[in-house]
């Protein structure tokens, strides 16, 4: 391959892991908005195909897992608060159906979340929050370590 071509493939590299990082940031910041591939997808300039790929590729999982990952660590937080109902939260962090978060929750806590806000309260009495959140933080099947 010619140099001028790598350098130009390596420039454009560069320019979708900036893209992407943007839609990582934006999913971060507005978790709780309806958000859906199309849309950042189109906002990045990619198509939702490339997108969905190139985001697998630089962070692990699809952008829709992610979103749901985020939302899911921010149920955690409100659940162990102990003040919302676990209806509330699941609108709370942008899910419309109780029963998608009440699945995605137990996938990724191992638990439902009703049960998880009964346990969570005792387990991390008396951590500071940014304690409790990171021994909290839901592991996926494919993060867990080898037994």
């Amino acid at each position: 391959m010619p140099r001028m071509a790598r350098m130009t493939d390596a420039a454009q590299h560069l320019r979708d892991l900036a893209r992407l990082r943007r839609v990582r940031d934006r999913i971060d910041r507005e978790y709780a908005q309806p958000l859906d591939v199309e849309a950042l997808a189109r906002d990045a300039g990619m198509s939702a195909g490339h997108l969905s790929r190139q985001f697998k590729l630089a962070y692990g999982e699809s952008p829709y897992s992610y979103l749901m990952t985020r939302r899911i660590e921010r149920a955690m937080a409100l659940l162990r608060c102990g003040d919302l109902g676990v209806t509330e939260v699941c609108f709370e962090v942008g899910c419309s159906s109780l029963g998608t978060f009440s699945t995605r929750f137990t996938e990724l806590v191992g638990v439902p979340p009703s049960v998880y806000r009964r346990e969570a309260a005792l387990a991390t009495e008396g951590m500071p929050p940014c304690v409790a959140k990171q021994v909290s933080r839901p592991i996926r099947n494919r993060e867990a370590p080898a037994t």
